[in-house]
């Protein structure tokens, strides 16, 4: 089944306001007690982890929890350590935001990070930087007598 907007026009429906709202109170809230928390796991403990994004179901019950650690590395088993401690961050959570539930979390990396830097050397390549440099107007077109 295809998703669309209100309007009928065939363009999938993106988010909700009330989405993104909760997206952005419920990451505030986890970048707050990310900051305050010293886990016991030997992969969090002294990591910094940056949340980037939030996104919410639809009934607000689910969030998936982008996340970088600082570097970027290991991000796999950072990631694994904090889905490993989904039930007590959902438990801080809870007490901290006003929502009618407390969604359950899962964490994945952001890739957007090591994407970002693949452009950047592709920017850099000699070949692709020469058609990216402005060239002089030919003349060429032009009809000689």
């Amino acid at each position: 089944m295809k998703h669309t907007t209100s309007k009928g026009r065939g363009a999938p429906a993106g988010p909700s306001q009330r989405q993104l709202r909760a997206g952005e109170l419920v990451r505030h809230a986890l970048v707050e007690i990310l900051h305050e928390e010293d886990f016991d796991d030997p992969t969090l403990h002294g990591i910094s982890v940056t949340v980037t994004e939030v996104r919410m179901s639809p009934d607000l019950k689910h969030a998936v929890c982008f996340v970088e650690p600082l570097g970027g590395e290991h991000a796999a088993e950072v990631v694994k350590g904090l889905n490993r401690h989904t039930k007590f961050l959902r438990g801080r959570l809870g007490r901290m935001i006003d929502m009618k539930f407390t969604p359950d979390l899962k964490f994945l990396h952001d890739e957007s990070f090591d994407e970002a830097e693949r452009i950047g050397r592709l920017f850099d390549d000699p070949k692709v930087r020469q058609d990216l440099t402005p060239q002089p107007p030919s003349d060429s077109w032009k009809d000689e007598d």
